[in-house]
This record gives C-alpha cells, sequence and structure tokens, in this order.
C-alpha cells in the first residue's frame, strides 16, 4: 500500500525506475545484464523442458508451409535470454526446413559464450520478417506505470524508490488515462491498482510491424478485461522466489498483460495486409496452444513398459513434461496470442 510522505528528489514513476532495475542505465548494469540470466531466477516454459521448443519448431513448419516454403524462412526470438529457445527450435527442425532458416535472437544482453555463429544477436527484431517472430514472456517485462486510487477516488500514478517504498504521485493523465478508460477502467475505490499497458502495446505493434508475411506470437502471463486483478500483478522474482518488487537491480519486476489490449494494438499494425483482409489476432491458451501442437501429455501404454522398457521410461518422462507445460494453474494457463501477417491462422 501507498502512503503520503514530503517530496524528495528520488521518487520516479514505476515505469522509469522498472526500466533502469531491469536493464541498467546507458547499457550498464540491470537484472537482465547479469552474467546468470534470467535462468538463475525463474523457470520459464524454454526451460522446463526442450518438448516446448520442439512444439514451436512445428509451429514454424506450419507458418513455412502457408508461406510457399520460401527460399529464406526467418525464426525471431524476441527476450532471447541466453538463446536457449533459438537453440532449441534449431536442434528440432527437420534439416530441409533448418537449412532455410535465419535464426535471430533478440535481447539487449550481451552474446553469450557458445552461441551457434548461424544465430545473429540483435537489439531489436529486423526488418521485413518473412516467417514467425516468438516472444516468450518478453511483455511481462516491458516497463508499466502503476496507477491506484486515491481516498478521493482519483487514479493517481505510484511512485516509488530504490528500496520499494512507494507514494501517490499526481492524478494519471493523457493517453495513460484514455487506456486506463477502455481496457482496465477502475472503480472509485481507494486502494484499487492497475498497470497502465499502453507501452506494451506499443513494443507489440512495433514487433508486428516488423513481419513483412507469416505470425508473431506473444507467450506470457495475462489476463483480458472481464478478469482484470483489483490490486494489479506488479512482483518480483530472485533466485526462483516470488519476492517484493524491488526496483534495485537484484530482482526481476515483472506483471501480467493485457493481451486483449496488446492484440488490438498489433491488429492496427497489421492493416496494411491484404491477402487476408483483416488480419484477426486470437487469444487462447497455452493449453490450447500446445495441444493444438500435438503435446497433449498423455501417458504411454503400459504395454510399451514390457515390450521396450527403456522406451517407456522415456515416453513416460515426455508425458510428464509436457503435463507441466499444459497444467491448469500453472504453464498451462499462460495466454498465447497469435498475429497472423498475410497468411491464414496456422493453428487453425
Amino acid at each position: 500500500m501507498t502512503h503520503e510522505v514530503s517530496d524528495c528528489d528520488d521518487w520516479s514513476g514505476w515505469r522509469s525506475a522498472m526500466r533502469d532495475a531491469l536493464y541498467g542505465r546507458g547499457g550498464v548494469g540491470g537484472f537482465y545484464r547479469r552474467p546468470e540470466g534470467p535462468a538463475g531466477h525463474f523457470r520459464t516454459s524454454v526451460h522446463a523442458s526442450r518438448l516446448f521448443a520442439e512444439a514451436v519448431a512445428r509451429l514454424l513448419c506450419r507458418v513455412d508451409e502457408a508461406l510457399g516454403r520460401p527460399e529464406g524462412l526467418d525464426f525471431v526470438d524476441m527476450a532471447a535470454g541466453r538463446g536457449e529457445l533459438v537453440t532449441g527450435v534449431l536442434a528440432a527442425l527437420p534439416a530441409d526446413v533448418a537449412d532455410r532458416t535465419r535464426a535471430y535472437a533478440v535481447e539487449l544482453a550481451d552474446r553469450p559464450e557458445g552461441l551457434a555463429p548461424r544465430i545473429e544477436w540483435l537489439a531489436e527484431p529486423p526488418p521485413g520478417i518473412t516467417g514467425l517472430l516468438f516472444a516468450n514472456e518478453w511483455l511481462d517485462n516491458v516497463p508499466v506505470e502503476v496507477a491506484e486510487v486515491d481516498s478521493a477516488g482519483v487514479p493517481r500514478l505510484v511512485l516509488v524508490r530504490a528500496d520499494g517504498t512507494e507514494r501517490l504521485g499526481e492524478p494519471v493523465s493523457g493517453a495513460a488515462a484514455a487506456w486506463l478508460a477502455r481496457w482496465w477502467p477502475l472503480p472509485e475505490e481507494q486502494g484499487l491498482r492497475a498497470e497502465i499497458g499502453l507501452p506494451r502495446d506499443t513494443a507489440w505493434a512495433s514487433a508486428v510491424a516488423s513481419v513483412a508475411r507469416g505470425l508473431a506470437v506473444a507467450v506470457d502471463y495475462a489476463h483480458t478485461a472481464d478478469a482484470r486483478p483489483p490490486f494489479g500483478t506488479l512482483t518480483g522474482f530472485r533466485e526462483g522466489r516470488e519476492t517484493a518488487p524491488v526496483p534495485d537491480g537484484t530482482c526481476d519486476i515483472t506483471a501480467h498483460v493485457a493481451l486483449d489490449a496488446c492484440a488490438r494494438a498489433g491488429a492496427r499494425a497489421t492493416a496494411h495486409t491484404t491477402a487476408y483482409d483483416p488480419p484477426v489476432p486470437r487469444l487462447l491458451t497455452q493449453r490450447a496452444a500446445l495441444h493444438a501442437l500435438g503435446l497433449d501429455g498423455a501417458r504411454p501404454p503400459l504395454s510399451l513398459a514390457s515390450a521396450d522398457p527403456a522406451a517407456y521410461v522415456r515416453a513416460l518422462a515426455g508425458a510428464g513434461e509436457a503435463a507441466e507445460l499444459t497444467a491448469p494453474g500453472g504453464l498451462g494457463d499462460f495466454g498465447w496470442l497469435l498475429q497472423p501477417v498475410g497468411i491464414a491462422d496456422p493453428l487453425r
């Protein structure tokens, strides 16, 4: 809960505090530039199982077919961490597709040692993508402002110090107020909070605009207008544990994504395409998406245990990993936003 204190010059809005804490200032410091990388502090679907990369590889193959198997096929891994997903996808592709694939890892941190030379390391997606842009847990780390309703029922910006202490600032105004009114209207009840997702809409629209033909996918903690959390979702992660969101660069700071707002922004960014008019974004759960890509978590038949015990053990382990990726109340509840550009939805 925020509190009123006297003005001080070390207060800032959550957007700038989060940006500095995660990405540093002037390219120096920041949580995501630490040598251990994100995997040292939290576990994503990419880290949970190689099956996730294999499913993304199958999705890339579907995009390839929808594009007519072009001479050059792009795979862009947004927020690539240390290149785990793009490496896994390349390894899982059929040889004929892998030979045509141009691989890009988009990340602000320095290129990790040992990454395959064929993977191009960039700070932003390349223009004119023909293929698949895949953003796994990127948007939740795009910095946003936080709003809280004061005692008079007015949404105000939440200001924060580096130690995590908060206070209320000016009333939300301008484009941020318009975004709240459209996507996350706050009742006049003191203490209710929201994260203002406008910068994420802008970031997603820019990423989608880099796709000339193909598919853009965002995978993240998400919510939609029919179920916004009343007190927001801002939180931190350190060494595998959830913690208070303190913007001092020692922990991840994240907030769930209003993916429905991002979908609308992405649709506007692709309004110029003519092959499929209009391009229609789609929201679904990770569980539904991975099921559509052939990952269901079904246990192998017991008959395999006697016919081929080693194969049964491998299949059982795979089933457990698939079950984790699709589990209700866990990774399976992640939101997937599919944004086709000039092709039909390859998961239909």
